[in-house]
């Protein structure tokens, strides 16, 4: 069962050292980077089966972490960030010069959808186009966020942390995805993809976005029944 961060704090940081503290907070780091692994590996151990899931005790162990730095620089200690945590807050930070985000996924026998979401002002607008549904209308129309809005969801998703590529060898057809992000400014653009492989909370990057992933599965379903399988 999982605690909220304050009776945490009052349960395992209350009255400790800053060694004590120093040495809790190492250890959540090793939880949440092992919970990654479980998610993103499809690891069969017992460990990847353990209620709750291991997404929401990810972001469980977030709120300790953060509470127990806090509680680390309470009592004098000055907490250095690692190298992954300055990319991440480097990754976070650029995003107020954001552009364009541009979010494919798909298949071969089901298309691909583009979601293309374009900073204007203080709004976003948003493009989708499919390679086989032709659309309506070539107007964007506004996102239902703003520009901070916008901003703030992308950075509660943590793709400073994600890695440049997720593959699957073991699977030809499946789903692919392409996610990009540009920026004002002279800021290289940064380029994450994956084939049948996502980083650990790629579901709440979907459900932010908007992406009807239940229609893609759909169509690689299809596919999969019409006698093309994916799996070598």
């Amino acid at each position: 069962m999982m605690i909220s961060p304050e009776t945490y704090y009052e349960m395992e940081l209350k009255g400790k050292s800053q060694q004590e503290i120093l040495k809790e907070i190492r250890s959540l780091k090793r939880e949440i980077n092992k919970l990654k692994k479980l998610i993103e590996e499809y690891d069969p151990s017992p460990d990847a089966f353990i209620m709750p899931d291991g997404l929401t005790r990810i972001k469980c162990n977030r709120g300790y972490l953060k509470k127990a730095i806090q509680a680390y620089e309470d009592v004098g200690g000055k907490y250095i960030l690692t190298k992954q945590e300055q990319r991440t807050q480097s990754f976070d930070l650029a995003l107020e010069d954001l552009q364009r985000l541009k979010f494919s996924i798909g298949g071969f026998f089901g298309g691909y959808e583009t979601r293309t979401y374009t900073v204007t002002g203080e709004k976003v607008m948003l493009d989708v186009e499919n390679t086989i549904i032709e659309k309506p209308s070539n107007l964007s129309v506004y996102y239902p966020f703003t520009k901070a809005e916008f901003i703030e969801g992308l950075r509660n998703l943590h793709i400073g942390e994600w890695k440049r590529d997720y593959m699957n060898p073991y699977v030809l057809d499946g789903t692919q995805w392409n996610l990009e992000i540009q920026y004002n400014g002279d800021r290289k653009p940064i380029r994450i993809s994956g084939s049948n492989a996502y980083p650990y909370n790629f579901d709440d990057l979907t459900e932010f976005l908007g992406v009807d992933e239940e229609a893609d599965n759909e169509s690689d379903n299809e596919s999969d029944e019409g006698g093309h399988s994916g799996e070598i």
